[in-house]
């Protein structure tokens, strides 16, 4: 795996910084984790596909999604003036952040301000982008995750595997064992005689996460819509914790990404069409969580992150990336994912939309940014089933042009691109290749050697088609 793919960094790492086929690598090598992202996504998947067989106009409804969000984007200044515009009226407070520092800065004041040192959060992509939690424990503000599957992976200091299911690599056993271990050092302990059962496992979580719920005064989420016309912000979720974390504390303060946006009500009905069984498979998913301002007299802070997006969206390829509304289901389709999961992108959006999110946000001065592009078959399986029609294997070829290559890839390119160019020098390099095709080697050499680690080079036919054709006459004789 150190070279799988043509043109794919494979530099030696340097203090740490592995490209994407040293990680796969590593993956590779546990087999428990192959067994439970492969248990977990066909699960996944197989879910998705029945309840989007329900629907027949299911094709008309990712068109109007992809329409929608492209008309976003082109007007995206002036929505988010709108959305300000109406979170203000509703009483709540806005906060426009360039980058990670300065929306962890304007965060850890909000914070600050009440005289809180511990926080309660909603599973936030957002946040965990910015390194909100790391931020606010250097100011001495501690962050509580109440998401179940964020929980598993805070107590067991782990990072997220998957956009929906951030625990998909553990299987319950593991989790039980994290329970035991570390549920005593951050609030109410697991029960001594705490088994495997998935219900108590869920029961220990619950009654480890309400003492937190009820103690609490402020709380951190993200959001996976809003709406521009009314400064409306949605939540979607399926335990009901994020649900105690937007009502309970009397200051609410999300993380929201710039592209988040839909114009109206109506826009957002076709969201909830394809969010829900995109990810969970689910017709609606259990809770939709909906607050415009600040409520009941709780304050309420916006958090509005760019933080690369900008960027992202000047680019006339890459910026269809900025339509996913973060349903996962690209990742439980990948291959690729499915083998290594999602700690080998390094990255806290991670599969296919990682692979083309990522570098655009991060850049690609990193081998490991400079190796995501190359995280790919090229399948199309991501594309065909996301539900916003992002081309994703069009966005990784349009990222892999962009990086740095080898010196003798460039040199191979550039003399194939002058053979190409002429009818008559292919024909003469074909017939040339022809006569010394039994001095061809079996495997590319030096640098590009890595194209033949995992397949044959094709064998070079004694007579081209070009010249049979014209030797039968198109088959004729």
């Amino acid at each position: 795996m150190s070279r799988t793919f043509l043109g794919m960094p494979g530099a030696a790492p340097r203090s740490g910084d592995e490209g994407f086929p040293e990680r796969a690598a590593k993956a590779l090598r546990d087999s428990q984790l192959r067994f439970n992202l492969r248990k977990a996504t066909r699960t996944i998947r197989a879910r998705r596909a029945g309840v989007v067989a329900e629907l027949p106009d299911w094709a008309e409804l990712r068109r109007a999604g992809k329409e929608i969000k492209d008309h976003t984007l082109r007007h995206l200044d002036t929505y988010l003036i709108q959305l300000e515009e109406a979170v203000t009226k509703a009483g709540g407070h806005v906060h426009w952040a360039a980058d990670a520092a300065e929306a962890n800065r304007i965060v850890a004041g909000i914070v600050k301000a009440t005289g809180e040192t511990e926080v309660v959060k909603v599973k936030s992509m957002a946040t965990q982008e910015i390194g909100l939690n790391e931020a606010l424990l250097a100011e001495g503000v501690t962050a509580y995750e109440t998401d179940l599957a964020e929980l598993i992976v805070q107590l067991g200091d782990d990072w997220p595997s998957h956009i929906l299911v951030p625990a998909i690599h553990r299987n319950r056993s593991e989790i039980r064992e994290i329970f035991t271990r570390r549920m005593a050092g951050w609030g109410r302990p697991a029960p001594e005689d705490l088994s495997d059962d998935p219900a108590a496992l869920a029961e220990a979580a619950r009654l480890h996460l309400r003492e937190r719920f009820l103690s609490t005064r402020v709380a951190i989420s993200g959001a996976n819509f809003a709406v521009a016309e009314t400064g409306t912000l949605v939540v979607l979720e399926s335990e009901g914790n994020g649900r105690m974390c937007l009502t309970l504390p009397e200051t609410l303060i999300t993380v929201l990404g710039i592209e988040k946006l839909v114009p109206t009500w109506r826009d957002l009905e076709v969201f909830l069409q394809l969010l829900p069984r995109s990810s969970t498979g689910e017709r609606m998913n259990p809770y939709t969580s909906m607050w415009t301002g600040a409520t009941e007299g709780q304050e309420f802070h916006l958090v509005l992150l760019d933080n690369g997006r900008t960027g992202v969206l000047a680019d006339e390829v890459g910026r269809q990336a900025l339509r996913c509304i973060r349903c996962s289901a690209c990742l439980n389709v990948c291959p690729v994912y499915e083998r290594v999961g999602g700690h080998a992108y390094g990255s806290v959006y991670p599969g296919p939309i990682g692979a083309i999110l990522t570098p655009q946000l991060r850049g690609m001065g990193s081998e490991l940014d400079r190796s995501l592009p190359y995280a790919s078959s090229l399948c199309g399986a991501c594309y065909e089933v996301c539900p916003v029609a992002i081309d994703i294997p069009s966005v990784l070829v349009e990222l892999r042009g962009k990086g740095r290559h080898h010196l003798a890839e460039r040199t191979g390119m550039a003399a194939a691109g002058w053979v190409l160019e002429r009818s008559g020098r292919l024909a003469r390099m074909q017939r040339l290749g022809g006569r010394l095709r039994k001095l061809a080697p079996g495997r590319l050499p030096g640098p590009l050697g890595g194209w033949t680690d995992t397949r044959d080079l094709p064998p070079i036919p004694e007579e081209s088609f070009r010249d049979w054709w014209n030797r039968t006459d198109g088959g004729r004789r």
